[in-house]
């Protein structure tokens, strides 16, 4: 999938890969790889930045584990990131609603 597909939506779906319980940054990365069957693979580069986005927005929390040796954060939703999956999800069911309609193929014959 094209990047430029996912602006706007970046957001909503990693919200989406925590709603299950807290993951931490390359867990949320797979989460979503898996999620949609590889079809979205993002790179480290672009999931990282947006956690830290998210989590200064209060969308989402961090905390620091210690996990064979090796400091990982994970991140959960907050009450306020629960809110924000909810009208993401909304958004997008309109905005899929109003694509499939403008490309769905007319019904009716074309006259040349």
């Amino acid at each position: 999938m094209r990047a430029e597909a996912l602006k706007g939506h970046l957001d909503g779906l990693l919200l989406a890969a925590l709603e299950a319980g807290p993951l931490h940054g390359y867990a949320v990365k797979e989460a979503l790889r898996e999620s949609t069957e590889g079809r979205i693979d993002l790179p480290t580069g672009t999931v990282y930045p947006a956690l830290h986005r998210l989590e200064r927005a209060g969308l989402i929390s961090g905390s620091w584990s210690v996990v064979g040796g090796r400091r990982r954060r994970s991140y959960a939703l907050t009450p306020a990131g629960h809110a924000a999956l909810g009208g993401e999800r909304a958004g997008w069911q309109e905005f899929a609603s109003a694509v499939t309609a403008a490309l769905k193929v007319p019904s009716w014959p074309a006259t040349s």
